[in-house]
């Protein structure tokens, strides 16, 4: 199994919606940890996400540290921030990506990356960003196929669109969430009792009059789209200041809740 698990992204790898601030974060990428630790007692974890981080900052900030660190399973999961910002390169994007896999897989690393759901459902004033998605995911597709990256498909999975996944900034997994991403990359890997439960759609909702779900979209817009388009005019990140929470390899100590630490 696995010794040295790496994990690369943004505030999705750092595991916003999934703790706070003050407590820490626990996230998708530190419960695949203690799933990668009860199989493989010993394992080092390093979690370099940061909040905020475009794909080319992942690539030339966390990249170089976690070849240092060489691991033999990292995980990848890059490119929302890009997506919903001016300017958007979907081929500059995915270039950053399969630097990333290029460079992992040469040192020897097992390597998953992600592709993203529907945009358009989770935020539906964001449909117009839907082919920004489209064309990154082919184009991450395209890389993974040719550096041998284990892909986790997202975007064709009913589950990922549905808005219970996701917190009320609607861009950060819930808990439910973030254990199901854990779940759906351990699938990927093989690991020892995974099931596909984590596939299953949610159970049916009921339907929402439209002046509420209108009214939900003017709370979003107030309460999150709004200060975040604000700190883009003012060039500002959620991440700035911010360092990865575990910067260098250390043993998972397990945890039912909350976040997973060094031991």
């Amino acid at each position: 199994m696995y010794t040295r698990y790496v994990a690369l992204g943004d505030s999705q790898t750092e595991g916003l919606g999934d703790g706070d601030d003050v407590r820490g974060h626990r996230g998708w990428a530190d419960r695949l940890a203690e799933r990668l630790a009860a199989a493989s007692p010993g394992l080092l974890y390093a979690n370099l996400a940061v909040r905020g981080r475009t794909a080319e900052r992942i690539r030339d900030e966390q990249l170089p540290a976690a070849l240092e660190l060489r691991p033999d399973l990292a995980t990848v999961m890059a490119g929302m921030n890009d997506v919903i910002r001016p300017g958007f390169d979907a081929g500059r994007v995915a270039g950053a990506l399969e630097d990333m896999y290029a460079a992992l897989t040469a040192a020897g690393a097992r390597v998953v990356g992600v592709t993203f759901p529907d945009i358009g459902r989770i935020m539906p004033l964001a449909r117009p960003l839907l082919p920004r998605v489209l064309a990154l995911n082919a184009l991450i597709r395209d890389a993974a196929a040719r550096h041998r990256v284990t892909l986790v498909d997202a975007f064709p999975l009913e589950f990922a669109a549905d808005a219970r996944m996701w917190g009320p900034d609607r861009l950060h997994a819930t808990p439910e969430g973030h254990a199901r991403i854990a779940d759906a990359v351990a699938h990927a890997l093989d690991l020892p009792g995974t099931g596909t439960a984590w596939m299953d759609p949610f159970p049916p909702l009921a339907g929402v009059p439209r002046w509420r779900a209108a009214a939900a979209e003017a709370r979003w817009l107030g309460t999150f789209a709004g200060p975040w388009l604000l700190r883009r005019l003012r060039g500002r990140s959620s991440g700035d200041g911010r360092t990865a929470k575990r910067p260098t390899l250390t043993p998972v100590a397990q945890s039912g809740s909350g976040t997973s630490s060094a031991s």
